[in-house]
């Protein structure tokens, strides 16, 4: 069935229904960046494969939103002689409905699929152009999607205090004695790497993040309740649970917010990250909600001494992946081919003998030349470029380790230079400026991360230039790469930094057709000593230990103490990851990592 027929067929499903229009977002029941196959309905529909869209469907028009890092691709993926093209957040969803929707239409959304924030915003919408926003289970296009793949149903794991640096049991406590403090009774939890930490578990039910799709009720006395299927937690994983955790299926859910409405409750419930489904169903039972952020969240941000340690090992152990991949590229790809799938495949390689290593922490962004422009491609048969002499390289990847989780990209010219570089040295030392920037700043403790975000794009707004996306986002523990709730963006809730938060540091630039810039290290927040400071200042340790491509930058645009900081870097990386290398690579880094 092609898309067309299918865009066909779901309109002919939703007349049937007495429906005008339907909402689908790229998102599952629990509202995380990675989905099982079988909650891939906006690809189904649309054939779109990023991570952020939404799509709306009325009887005569339909509109497809997705944001600046997949508009290039969406144009790829898209029909657009189905769907008019918006972008998330230049032109949102909740504007074009207020817009298309006629006075008495009624516009269907799954409120599984939806965050209660989110289906309060777009209802306003649709209420100011005279229609009405109706909750629709189950799903139009489940009954349309005749092959769908059957829900994950990996084996959990217990994650050690070895790792987790924290036992389960205490973090329960601590989480519900906020819950006291706020007079809640119990918080419902639907975000799956929160219930991952809450509970010191993994799973593999989604690609990239080890987690566990499930639900969980927290009591202010530190007892939980968690659905999710009895059959895959053996006796070990059990016994890590202990006897304050009852588990039951998921199937037990609905029924166990009905009871805490029975009960009369105080409930806590995140409406930002929260299926609007799971606060109408306590609201109609009789439950009392407080809306207020996940609790977990902020404690999960801030990375323990353990999990401090251990960030650090895994970055050690993932630069020695990287720098022997960047070695082998530079000696291989100006003398024979070599294509961005098999780039990509080998620095798998290099990480795969790593130990801890437990898999990619997102697909590899694998892009040569015109590709790098396309701020999330993602490499196929199809695109699959060769690098050649003078190109650009983009290489975006990040690794999963039992006590760590990486991110890094790096931006190399492959052999030599080609009539483009007086620009590419501009823009790439521009973007470094940034990347400088945000690695060397002190600020005052209380600063968000979206206060920070302009220090990265000093560089390129001087010169009339700019990129289309955040500057930086959260990291996990052995978990989800892109983690909340802090982030260096204008897009970013404004929550104060804080000691062992791990984000990313990631500027770049980006022209489509022709090339992309981009680096990235990972950067830990932690408390900074100044003799002269009048309060208490916080600063960044940066984690990531990879050398830049000195070929590609132009020395007089940097300053005296951006140079210093680059050769003090270098050097670093030379004294801490070369002594582990071989022979041949250890030659490559000291060249690499020369003074400037």
């Amino acid at each position: 069935m092609t898309h067309r027929h299918r865009l066909s067929a779901l309109r002919a499903a939703l007349a049937e229904r007495g429906l005008d229009g339907l909402l689908i977002p790229r998102a599952d029941e629990h509202l995380g960046e990675y989905i099982p196959p079988c909650a891939e309905r906006l690809r189904w529909l649309t054939g779109f494969t990023g991570s952020a869209g939404l799509a709306v469907v009325l009887r005569e028009r339909a509109a497809f939103f997705t944001d600046g890092r997949y508009q290039t691709q969406a144009r790829a993926e898209v029909d657009l002689g189905l769907f008019d093209l918006r972008h998330l957040i230049d032109e949102p969803p909740d504007a074009w409905l207020a817009d298309a929707v006629r006075p008495g239409e009624a516009i269907g959304y799954d409120p599984w699929l939806h965050s209660g924030e989110a289906v309060d915003r777009l209802r306003r919408a649709v209420e100011r152009a005279g229609g009405r926003l109706v909750a629709v289970e189950p799903n139009p296009i489940d009954t349309l999607w005749t092959d769908r793949p059957p829900p994950p149903a990996s084996p959990v794991k217990p994650h050690p205090a070895q790792f987790s640096g924290e036992e389960a049991a205490a973090k329960r406590a601590r989480i519900g004695a906020v819950l006291a403090r706020a007079g809640a009774q119990a918080a419902v939890l639907t975000a799956p790497d929160s219930i991952a930490w809450l509970f010191n578990i993994r799973a593999d039910d989604v690609p990239f993040t080890p987690v566990p799709l499930a639900y969980a009720l927290l009591q202010a006395n530190g007892r939980a309740t968690l659905f999710l299927d009895p059959s895959r937690i053996d006796p070990a994983a059990r016994a890590h649970l202990g006897n304050e955790v009852v588990v039951e299926p998921r199937s037990a859910f609905p029924p166990a917010l009905e009871r805490l409405g029975s009960e009369r409750a105080t409930v806590l419930v995140d409406p930002r990250t929260t299926p609007a489904r799971v606060a109408q169903r306590l609201a109609e039972s009789g439950a009392t909600i407080i809306a207020e952020p996940d609790p977990v969240a902020l404690a999960k941000a801030c990375k323990n001494s353990v999990e401090q340690a251990g960030a650090r090992a895994a970055h050690r152990r993932d630069a020695v992946a990287l720098i022997r991949f960047l070695a082998w590229l530079d000696r291989t790809a100006p003398v024979e081919p070599v294509s961005e799938l098999e780039a990509a495949s080998r620095l798998l390689a290099f990480r795969a003998e790593g130990d801890r290593f437990r898999g990619e922490s997102f697909p590899a962004i694998s892009a040569a030349g015109p590709n790098g422009a396309i701020i999330h491609y993602r490499v196929t048969e199809a695109t699959n470029r060769v690098l050649s002499g003078g190109d650009l390289y983009l290489i975006d990847s990040g690794g999963q380790y039992l006590d760590g989780t990486t991110d890094v990209t790096r931006t190399v010219l492959i052999g030599e230079p080609g009539e483009d570089i007086a620009e590419q040295r501009d823009r790439y030392t521009r973007v470094l400026k940034g990347l400088i920037a945000i690695a060397t700043l002190r600020w005052p403790k209380g600063v968000a991360g979206p206060h920070l975000e302009a220090f990265a794009r000093r560089a390129l707004w001087e010169a009339g230039l700019d990129y289309d996306h955040g500057t930086g986002h959260g990291v996990g523990s052995y978990l989800g790469v892109h983690e909340g709730p802090t982030g260096l963006s204008r897009a970013a809730r404004p929550i104060p930094l804080a000691p062992g938060m791990i984000l990313s540091d990631e500027p770049g630039f980006y022209l489509p057709g022709r090339w992309g810039i981009r680096l990235e290290n990972l950067v830990m927040v932690r408390e900074e000593q100044t003799e002269s400071a009048t309060k208490p200042f916080l600063g960044f340790e940066t984690l990531t230990l990879a050398p830049f491509d000195r070929r590609l930058i132009a020395n007089d645009l940097l300053t005296p103490a951006e140079r210093s900081w680059l050769d003090a870097y270098h050097a670093r990386v030379a004294t801490e990851i070369g002594p582990i290398l071989d022979r041949l690579d250890r030659a490559w880094l000291e060249q690499a990592c020369a003074p400037l």
